[in-house]
């Protein structure tokens, strides 16, 4: 009798617990399966139209959602297909790739437009109608010469060598994990620098040239010289890669890594110039200024070589550099050979970067600035990150080109000294932005 009478007892307790509270009133929940919201009750109709979500539209919206996290401009279309997750994915596609699209047609025309100003720019005072004649006929005199000789080279010069700065900064980035990597912020630059005062110095590729105006220096050898600033930059990536593969190194320290790098080898500049006479030291100086006025045909047609060698290799791997934007463990669960590609993707960027160098002296922030520039603009897909940064940079050392020779025309300023005044505030801005403490 005691155990019949225990359940008896239990359940009057619960009867008088509930109605002391009022809260224990309330039925039990129920798990509702996805399903059951698709079930009409006798008070209820189907409340999908009698068609459940599937688990792939789940996961369509859930990406969008994501992706409109990352990209402000994405929220907006994201807010207005929150109703509908499967509606239209399609459409979706095409409108994501026709931005990206149109995000390069317009780099494209600024560097068009930015190439005419470069080549309206001078002291000779040419009209467009003269521009044109000297550019499609080579015997129009005065207007050929000035065109062919001074103007397209200088303008192409300044197109490849963008290019090959912005894009190796935009793969330096990416394989090293660190958003403020550069040719200029890492050293590489520096010690290209480095490698070319020696061979000015020590190998005799510098020299004076005596006119009825009065002497100049120039330059000799410089085929010798980009080999040795191409040394120094190979060398300084070395080291950066070395320290990389440290642990528990933070992208905040790989950058201070590379401003201690650049003082050792400013340093050694500074000594080999000591022990140089007067026309060894002028060459080094006019060197590192950064000009693109000693472009000749034949040293725009090696780095255009070497720009598209590079371009090739970078868009073969551009699933790789998706990949590794996931961080390197994804990468090599997703199949990427790391221990490849960085070293390798680091040659090449030391290599197109040092002959840049090499070629038109130290030209900074331009790799640090244009990949931010289009990040902004086409997000983290290397499928149209590296074309579009290389369009940037050129259109940007074509802008700083313009405002070196028309500043204070006719005098010539030194093209590293603008993009060092525009870019140093950005790095800073950057830098401030992400933190100390990181």
């Amino acid at each position: 009798m005691a155990a019949e009478e225990q359940p008896a007892a239990q359940a009057g307790a619960a009867q008088t617990g509930a109605a002391q509270n009022p809260a224990a009133r309330r039925r039990p929940e129920r798990k509702h399966h996805p399903e059951d919201w698709c079930k009409p009750t006798e008070n209820r109709a189907p409340a999908c139209g009698g068609a459940a979500p599937t688990e792939a539209a789940e996961l369509a919206h859930a990406v969008q959602v994501a992706e409109a996290a990352q990209n402000p401009a994405a929220r907006v279309a994201t807010r207005s297909e929150a109703v509908s997750p499967a509606a239209h994915p399609h459409a979706d596609i095409r409108r994501y790739f026709a931005r990206k699209v149109v995000v390069l047609i317009g780099m494209a025309i600024a560097v068009l437009l930015a190439a005419g100003l470069v080549l309206k720019a001078g002291s000779s005072g040419l009209s467009i109608a003269e521009i044109w004649e000297g550019i499609t006929n080579r015997d129009s005199g005065r207007e050929a010469t000035i065109m062919w000789n001074l103007r397209l080279p200088r303008t192409a010069l300044a197109i490849v060598v963008g290019a090959s700065l912005a894009v190796a900064g935009v793969i330096m980035q990416s394989v090293l994990r660190n958003p403020l990597a550069s040719a200029s912020t890492l050293g590489v630059s520096q010690g290209a620098g480095f490698g070319a005062a020696v061979a000015i110095i020590y190998f005799g590729a510098g020299s004076q040239i005596n006119s009825p105006s009065g002497a100049a220096v120039s330059v000799g050898n410089s085929y010798v010289v980009a080999t040795f600033a191409f040394l120094g930059g190979i060398g300084t990536t070395a080291i950066i890669l070395a320290i990389s593969r440290m642990r528990r190194v933070s992208p905040t320290a790989m950058v201070l890594a590379g401003v201690a790098l650049s003082a050792v080898f400013n340093a050694g500049t500074s000594l080999v110039q000591y022990f140089a006479d007067e026309v060894q030291v002028a060459s080094v100086v006019y060197w590192t200024f950064g000009s693109l006025g000693r472009a000749s045909w034949n040293q725009i047609g090696l780095i255009a070589a070497l720009l598209a060698a590079a371009l090739i290799f970078f868009m073969a791997n551009m699933w790789n550099y998706n990949a590794l934007e996931s961080g390197t463990a994804t990468a090599k669960s997703l199949g990427v050979n790391v221990d490849v590609l960085i070293p390798v993707s680091l040659a090449i960027c030391a290599l197109i970067s040092a002959i840049s160098v090499a070629f038109c002296g130290v030209i900074g922030f331009i790799g640090l600035i244009a990949p931010h520039m289009m990040r902004r603009l086409v997000g983290n897909d290397f499928r149209f990150l590296i074309p579009a940064t290389a369009l940037c940079g050129a259109a940007l050392l074509l802008l700083a080109d313009v405002v070196s020779r028309t500043l204070i025309a006719p005098t010539v300023l030194p093209i590293g000294a603008i993009t060092s005044i525009v870019g140093a505030p950005i790095f800073l801005y950057l830098l401030l932005r992400r933190g100390f403490n990181e």
